[in-house]
């Protein structure tokens, strides 16, 4: 079976030779992988997106690395190779790059688990390019047009390494608007796709995924080690599962024996998924579901004073830009607050931060100051990060944090 779309694009990329400042130079030799607009102090001129951008050093006029031209961002150089070793940049090259990424994730496939991130961005050096499977479904998610010159051998490579039957291309809404290319945000362009909702398993675990429709690539697979660990926590327990989406800690707190789980989630449609995920596997406890603000609803649940032996809160990302920082940190307190008051006695809170602004010591301790200006004692008894397919390579890759606080009384 050969891919039905021959991606065309208007870019016809070229080779620029490119010299940054003293602190970009410094950066690039690093392992950092962007350049600003303001780190470059010569170029070829008419450069354009998707040009191969060859970084010399100011001195010795020696390569520090490969990166490709992004016209349109601040980060103006995404870096695609740091030159500790000589490298062409061909199909070779993308696919020693896409067989090391899956080296990496050789020991989460050894789980029971079918679903994981095959290539994570700047982190396994694709800046702009998500790739996720889902049991014989690969969906490719691309965020930048700087690959569209190099994309045939690259989705190539990634049908052939991960042995997907499907491959389906999910574009940002950037690139759903852009006349520069011939793909469509959905597209089958490989194989065939029989449902778009694809089921897979997680540690045991069914679960699906609306591939088409469904958020960045239909699921979130980076919480997948901390929705096993709460599982694990929640037998024969009640648990409370904030912001829930499509039912990830919840469904593995029913299958493995919660008495009674209520996942609250503004989207009825998530909550839809949710009750269906839960479906897919035995359990014998009770599913209840609330749709509505999480704020407003936890509130509620205190004035009634309802408590749950274990409370998971992970909200979306609340600062999403520099300026949103100060506000984000004043929601993650209230969370953590109201959190704290719906945590029953001995029970289990769990909270969690997606925010990449928000540095991973800052967020553990403002809820260590939170909770500790409670009259009940706590302990915090784990603080985790990304999943292994999730790996990080330099500091903003790293987004997700995640802390367990276990209160004595």
């Amino acid at each position: 079976m050969s891919f039905s779309l021959k991606i065309k694009s208007n870019y016809q990329h070229k080779r620029l030779a490119v010299k940054l400042n003293a602190k970009g130079e410094q950066s690039v030799v690093k392992g950092h992988p962007w350049v600003f607009s303001n780190s470059i102090v010569k170029i070829n001129e008419e450069a354009k997106t998707g040009d191969l951008a060859i970084i010399f050093s100011k001195n010795k006029n020696k390569v520090v690395g490969i990166g490709l031209y992004d016209e349109k961002s601040p980060i103006r150089i995404k870096i695609i190779h740091n030159a500790h070793t000589k490298a062409d940049v061909n199909a070779e090259f993308f696919h020693d790059k896409i067989e090391k990424a899956f080296a990496l994730r050789t020991e989460l496939l050894a789980t029971n688990t079918n679903s994981y991130r095959l290539l994570f961005g700047e982190n396994d050096g694709f800046p702009g390019l998500i790739a996720d499977v889902y049991a014989e479904v690969l969906v490719v998610k691309l965020y930048s047009e700087i690959w569209l010159p190099y994309l045939d051998p690259i989705l190539k490579s990634l049908q052939q390494i991960s042995m997907a039957k499907t491959v389906v291309m999910r574009l940002s809404r950037n690139l759903q608007n852009s006349n520069n290319h011939n793909l469509k945000d959905g597209a089958i362009i490989y194989g065939v796709l029989e449902d778009e909702v694809v089921q897979f398993v997680e540690h045991g675990i069914h679960f699906s995924a609306n591939v088409i429709k469904g958020h960045k690539t239909g699921y979130f697979l980076d919480h997948r080690d901390n929705r096993r660990r709460v599982g694990e926590l929640s037998k024969g327990k009640t648990v409370l599962d904030v912001f829930s989406y499509a039912g990830g800690f919840s469904v593995h707190a029913l299958a493995n024996g919660a008495e009674e789980v209520t996942s609250l989630d503004i989207s009825k449609q998530a909550l839809d998924m949710a009750r269906e995920n839960g479906k897919l596997n035995d359990y014998q406890g009770i599913h209840k579901t609330i749709s509505g603000d999480a704020f407003a609803e936890m509130k509620k649940m205190i004035e009634k004073a309802k408590r749950f032996d274990v409370v998971v809160i992970d909200p979306p990302s609340f600062a999403k830009q520099q300026s949103e920082i100060e506000l984000a940190k004043k929601k993650y307190a209230q969370l953590a607050e109201l959190g704290a008051q719906l945590t029953a006695k001995n029970g289990l809170l769990v909270l969690a931060s997606c925010s990449s602004r928000i540095l991973a010591q800052s967020f553990f301790d403002l809820n260590q100051r939170v909770l500790s200006s409670h009259p009940r004692l706590f302990e915090t008894i784990l603080k985790t990060k990304h999943d292994i397919d999730h790996p990080v390579s330099f500091p903003e890759g790293a987004y997700l944090k995640c802390g367990y606080y276990k209160f004595l009384e």
